[in-house]
């Protein structure tokens, strides 16, 4: 690394001045003349049918400016997932039936909102209540009230089955007459919700020209721009949805969203700006939260660890509509392939309708609750065996260069470093089975250990990114990205990769970023793809530029391409300081030589490059992606053996992640994610009965604060290095990192009190009941 001056180095985040300044422009920011709010109608029912609406009297509010139900809309429906096998299957607004509390029914533009609310209030619904249902298990059932009648049943017979995933290898039942040893288990997470500080918020302008402008706090323009012109019937050529700052996502902010299609519709309708933002309560009861699972796992071994064996079987409760919950029964099966080596594996996933509100990616997409599955039964199978914790996964850990059973390569796998890396730092083998269980001491400590793998880029969606580099006259550059900076530092990571490419200083790359009209495409901020396909195109935009200035030189100094060298801003022959041209003498004499060209650089990146199309969600067959990062973590724990309360007190992360671009924004987002995985593990839980939040505010939602951040420790696994002008795998570090912590803790309390917990949140009441004493 001695020859990088950007790539690698802790650089501070280009965006952070203006956040910290207040400069900072989010969608509640935008100030149009003429702005007009827009507020939402929501279900009061679980299920029923939509019989009537009536907004005459709405209509003649003061200040009521446009009123719209399904029937000022094309009927068009979106969903998260748009394929033949799922169609989509949800309205902007309730058609003919509403399928969850909250579910939206007409939407209000007035000049101000108390004129809004009161004409919500006068709109006059008659419904005709139906049989709801709310638990996963329960609607699969025969005889359970059916959600979307007319969806294809499975062969099985079961009942409102959104989608379902299976697949395999090998010969299971072979496997479990070959292990020595079999268990099985039952696991269940709770749901929880993405706590971002920004509300969901949008406003749209329809000019008179017939162009609508859209600026949401969201995960990527260009999905949305897709979804908006398809539900409101327009060329993709006359919406433009613009960057705003973003106050949190998550996973929460991806897929087309009711008030931003009712914003644009109310626009359309008056032709004037309409804002809408969310309430926390609304936010709270009738958005999208993420995705709890119920995983059974059945696992056979041999008497030294090896695993031989495993079936497993995931239900989503996805809610009214379909959501991600196609998606998050997919990739459970390649969070349970990547880390272990496993010769038979039988998977099934059900994505379930029920009558609760959708549900959507949360960071880690469904690992979290996979991880604490299989990480807590080995755990479990190694007290059984008598085996260290450590050695048991070490013995099943992949290697580098190992093929997948779908095809994929883990190319340079650190796993195995980072497990021997995370005992020796935290003497585990000294630690384990000393500090608690079977004492007689109030306060317990405990250490446990938890493993996962994560993907970066996928073609699941397809996953594409395009990047133009742009010279100006001064010899600085200006960078053109569609990708979307949620907080994780995408434009400072980006502008990092263009400055080393280019040897030119990073206040001297300019970014414009995440304008569907003047950007090109890109993706957006999911899929944990951003640094490496990005990434990847910004380095080919930048080489691009590089090699076009390098061909200008050659010529102008009579040197060959090969001999030439870039550094500061110009371009030199090698062994001869002397011989030097600046870049902006380049680009004058590009202009001059090209009849007024410029130097622009293009670079696009896919994932897989070479595969046509991405993975069947059913089947699972085909390649799943090329990047895969993995990880090791342990967790130490206090247990206050009369109260029940755990008190996490620090956390350690033995990380590959391939080349780390940006060391500062790696340790920001590992520490992000143990807080997340503390508040997953303790605090955080949405509470419903019968389809209604019955903790809709911060102060019933316990978020953790700093008093409740334990220490974190970072260590580094580097299997990558970066070249310039190479492609380069750095891999992804902004979810798989709060997956194997949440095993880890349960697998710690174990160790300080010996109460194994089988489901989420790891509450006080759990412990004492454990411990035997409540009941």
């Amino acid at each position: 690394m001695g020859d990088l001056n950007y790539v690698g180095k802790r650089i501070l985040r280009k965006d952070g001045p203006d956040k910290v300044t207040g400069k900072a422009l989010y969608s509640v920011d935008i100030q149009l003349r003429g702005k007009l709010v827009g507020r939402i109608l929501r279900s009061p029912h679980a299920h029923a049918r939509i019989l009537n609406i009536d907004t005459r009297r709405a209509s003649q509010v003061a200040g009521v400016k446009a009123i719209i139900t399904a029937k000022d809309t094309l009927g068009i429906k979106h969903g998260f997932v748009e394929t033949p096998r799922y169609p989509a299957d949800q309205y902007p607004l309730a058609m003919d039936k509403v399928r969850f509390v909250g579910e939206e029914v007409a939407a209000v533009a007035a000049t101000d909102m108390y004129a809004a609310d009161e004409a919500l209030e006068l709109i006059d619904v008659t419904y005709e209540p139906l049989p709801a249902v709310f638990d996963p298990e329960e609607a699969m059932l025969p005889g359970a009230p059916e959600i979307h009648p007319t969806h294809p049943k499975v062969k099985e017979g079961l009942l409102n089955i959104g989608g379902k995933t299976t697949s395999g290898w090998g010969d299971v039942a072979a496997g479990f007459e070959e292990a020595d040893y079999v268990r099985e288990d039952r696991f269940e997470s709770h749901l929880r919700t993405h706590g971002y500080l920004e509300p969901q918020a949008t406003v749209a302008n329809f000019d008179a020209d017939g162009k609508l402008t859209v600026w949401t706090s969201s995960q990527g323009p260009f999905i949305k721009r897709a979804k908006l012109a398809k539900t409101l019937g327009l060329p993709q050529s006359a919406v433009r949805v613009k960057k705003a700052y973003v106050g949190g996502a998550f996973g929460g902010k991806i897929d087309l969203f009711s008030h931003e299609f009712c914003a644009a519709l109310l626009s359309m309708k008056t032709c004037r700006p309409v804002e809408i933002i969310a309430t926390r309560e609304e936010i709270f009861t009738a958005y999208r939260h993420g995705q709890p699972l119920i995983v059974t796992i059945k696992t056979g071994v041999k008497k030294d660890g090896t695993i031989v064996a495993q079936q497993l079987k995931t239900i989503n409760n996805s809610g009214a509509y379909r959501g991600s919950g196609v998606v998050v029964i997919f990739l459970a099966w390649g969070f349970t392939m990547a880390p272990y080596r496993n010769p038979n594996l039988k998977y099934e996933g059900y994505s379930v309708y029920t009558n609760n509100p959708i549900r959507t990616p949360q960071r880690g997409h469904g690992a979290p609750q996979l991880r604490f599955a299989v990480e807590s039964q080995l755990d479990m199978i190694a007290e059984e065996l008598g085996l260290d914790p450590i050695e048991i996964r070490l013995k099943n850990a992949r290697d580098s260069g190992e093929m997948l059973p779908n095809g994929d390569n883990v190319h340079n796998c650190g796993l195995k470093d980072c497990l021997k890396d995370i005992a020796r730092h935290t003497d585990f083998k000294e630690k384990f089975g000393c500090n608690g269980n079977g004492g007689k001491e109030r306060f317990r400590k405990g250490i446990g250990v938890g493993v996962s793998a994560y993907f970066g880029g996928s073609l699941i969606y397809p996953n594409s990114s395009s990047v133009l580099v742009k010279m100006n006259d001064d010899g600085s550059v200006t960078l053109l990205t569609g990708a979307m900076d949620i907080g994780q530092g995408a434009e400072t990571i980006l502008s990092q990769i263009v400055a080393e490419e280019l040897k030119i200083p990073m206040d001297e790359v300019q970014v414009v970023a995440a304008d569907t009209e003047t950007t090109p495409v890109d993706i957006g901020s999911w899929i944990s793809g951003n640094a490496y396909v990005c990434g990847n195109a910004a380095r080919v935009a930048a080489g691009d530029v590089r090699e076009k200035l390098k061909e200008l030189a050659a010529s102008e100094l009579e040197a060959n391409i090969e001999d030439l060298r870039v550094r500061d801003k110009q371009v030199y022959v090698a062994g001869s300081s002397d011989r030097v041209l600046s870049y902006a003498g380049l680009v004058a004499l590009s202009i001059q030589k090209h009849r007024g060209d410029p130097i622009i650089g293009n670079g696009h990146w896919r994932t897989m490059r070479d595969e046509p199309t991405h993975p069947s969600l059913a089947t699972t067959k085909g390649r799943w992606t090329e990047n895969y990062a993995f990880d090791a973590q342990t967790a130490e724990v206090e247990v206050d053996t009369e109260t029940g309360k755990v008190r996490l007190l620090k956390a350690v992360t033995a990380h590959d992640c391939g080349f780390p671009i940006n060391p500062l924004l790696v340790e920001g987002q590992i520490d992000g994610q143990i807080s997340m995985a503390l508040g997953h593990a303790f605090l955080e839980e949405i509470m419903m009965e019968e389809g209604r939040t019955l903790n809709p505010s911060w102060l019933d939602y316990r978020m953790p604060s700093i008093r409740d951040m334990a220490q974190s420790e970072h260590l580094d696994v580097i299997t990558e290095q970066y070249r310039i002008g190479e492609p380069y795998r750095t891999k992804e570090v902004g979810e798989g990192y709060v997956s194997a912590i949440l095993a880890a803790i349960a697998n710690a309390i174990y160790d300080a009190v010996g109460v194994r917990l089988f489901s989420t949140p790891f509450t006080p009441e759990k412990i004492l009941r454990g411990l035997g004493k409540i009941k």
